[in-house]
């Protein structure tokens, strides 16, 4: 079956591609604004990144601050979300007896983050278990609310997990959170592009997403964002110019002077940010996502069907949020070598989908853009079909 936008996108047409949530896909008119900005900079670097820097990055994050109802100077690029993570655990200078609340349905990388940093300082890294279906949001809320003590520092939690791919009702914790003195981080690497975001309203004190995946824009475009209150508390990873700006390359914000400019590196990725705006904009993305979930849900339910299995989702809808994401989903799989799998359904069937392990239960994870077609779905499907039952 066509559809109109699979050819804006450069991904090889042979392969099914069902793994959006893992790096993202750039449409075409995006890279060719990445490579025009690359060029710029190749022609006059001093002239780009010593004078028009400041401004353009700017006006990029002007751009990308109405997206999310946020002020321009509230927020910074950054390479990815991983990245801003970093910055925000390693500005708390944690120390013996602090600890750092989180859940069991976190980002492996954003783990190690905590893990290491804990471990050096004395501090403890606490994880809940959120089982599968969540529970609805206000029990949700009370499992995590359960493990806060005094020497809770900071409760850090994904808007959308990416092993489990649940939507979590930080809205709820933060607001419990703030009038508890207790601070909050929010990875928000699915997040935009995918969901609605209204970042004050949401009150986070820290929130950092990827542009780069579902927001569509170059490898290498995240942001972190902090409530004014909080910025003052913002240490950079690697000190720069920015440590010291003067009148000649300062923002007139400290929270963006430190963050922004930490050396010689290519802002093209980040400069592109509006222009992946602006695709979704000119193609009706509201409509796409609509047509994005339909497949998503039939997906699931088919492979629902086929494994007999129960669903990793509420079978009638909790109160908003649903912990459904409308273009990321997983299916769990019997008992089976993954790895063995996941070639097997690339190698036979062109089907390029995470296969993950949480808890102990495996798990197809599925992402649904803009370019994919029933027919990718119906690969999925029909080669889980086939391969499960030992063909």
């Amino acid at each position: 079956m066509t559809n109109p936008l699979t050819p804006l996108f450069q991904l090889d047409p042979a392969i099914h591609f069902l793994n959006h949530g893992s790096f993202g896909a750039c449409p075409t008119p995006v890279f060719e604004s990445y490579q025009a900005w690359q060029r710029r900079l190749e022609r006059q670097p001093v002239l780009f990144l010593g004078r028009e820097y400041n401004q353009l990055l700017r006006d990029a994050r002007q751009a990308l601050a109405e997206t999310l109802y946020a002020g321009p100077d509230d927020l910074v690029f950054v390479p990815n979300a991983t990245h801003g993570v970093n910055i925000v655990a390693r500005s708390l200078r944690l120390e013996p007896g602090d600890e750092i609340l989180s859940t069991d349905h976190e980002y492996g990388a954003c783990d190690n983050t905590w893990n290491f940093l804990t471990q050096a300082s004395g501090a403890t890294y606490r994880r809940v278990h959120l089982p599968l279906p969540l529970p609805e949001p206000e029990a949700v809320v009370e499992l995590l609310w359960q493990a806060v003590t005094p020497r809770t520092r900071l409760i850090f939690l994904s808007h959308i997990t990416s092993p489990t791919a649940q939507r979590l009702p930080v809205e709820a914790i933060c607001q419990r959170a703030r009038a508890a003195g207790i601070l909050t981080l929010v990875d928000g690497a699915h997040a935009p592009g995918q969901i609605p975001l209204d970042l004050p309203k949401l009150g986070a004190d820290f929130y950092t997403g990827n542009c780069h995946k579902w927001l569509l824009s170059p490898k290498g475009a995240g942001f972190l964002y902090a409530r004014p209150e909080c910025q003052a508390l913002v240490q950079p990873l690697v000190v720069s110019w920015g440590y010291s700006a003067g009148p000649a390359n300062t923002s007139g914000s400290r929270f963006v002077d430190i963050l922004e400019w930490t050396g010689t590196h290519d802002p093209s990725a980040a400069l592109s940010v509006p222009a992946a705006l602006y695709f979704m904009q000119d193609h009706d993305w509201p409509a796409v996502q609509a047509r994005c979930q339909a497949l998503l849900h039939d997906a699931l339910a088919r492979i629902q069907a086929l494994t007999g299995l129960p669903s990793a989702y509420p079978t009638v809808a909790a109160p908003a949020p649903h912990p459904l994401p409308p273009q990321l989903g997983i299916a769990r799989l019997p008992p089976i070598d993954l790895p063995n799998l996941k070639a097997q359904l690339y190698d036979r069937f062109q089907v390029e989908v995470p296969l993950t392990e949480w808890n102990g239960q495996p798990f197809v994870r599925i992402s649904v853009q803009a370019y994919n077609t029933p027919d990718d779905l119906d690969a999925l499907v029909n080669g889980l079909q086939i391969l499960l039952a030992g063909g």
